[in-house]
């Protein structure tokens, strides 16, 4: 595994998620009480989950309301065992990095 800057400080707001193409991989960045980093995908359709509605540690899924936690990946909801990729993701003094 290798960190990667994928941002500068500041660009994802506090509550919020944002998507980023990382080496031809989606991942959504969250910001909700430090930084949390997960595949974006939905498992449900192949929807983005990064501009979801966070809800503390649970951000829904904008198209079907499927929910996961930003910290394990796990589908909290519908189905058992279904579980988003989580990464390690840290805010440096020159931006965010994520180790893929």
């Amino acid at each position: 595994m290798a960190w990667k800057k994928v941002a500068e400080k500041n660009t994802i707001s506090s509550n919020n998620g944002k998507e980023f193409d990382i080496n031809g991989k989606k991942i959504a960045i969250f910001n909700q009480d430090g930084y949390h980093a997960m595949d974006a995908i939905c498992v449900h359709q192949d929807n983005s989950i990064a501009a979801g509605k966070l809800d503390g540690d649970i951000v829904e899924c904008p198209s079907h309301f499927w929910h996961y936690n930003i910290k394990t990946g796990e589908l909290q909801d519908y189905l058992k065992g279904i579980k988003l990729q989580t990464y390690p993701v840290e805010e440096r003094n020159d931006g965010i990095y994520i180790d893929l």
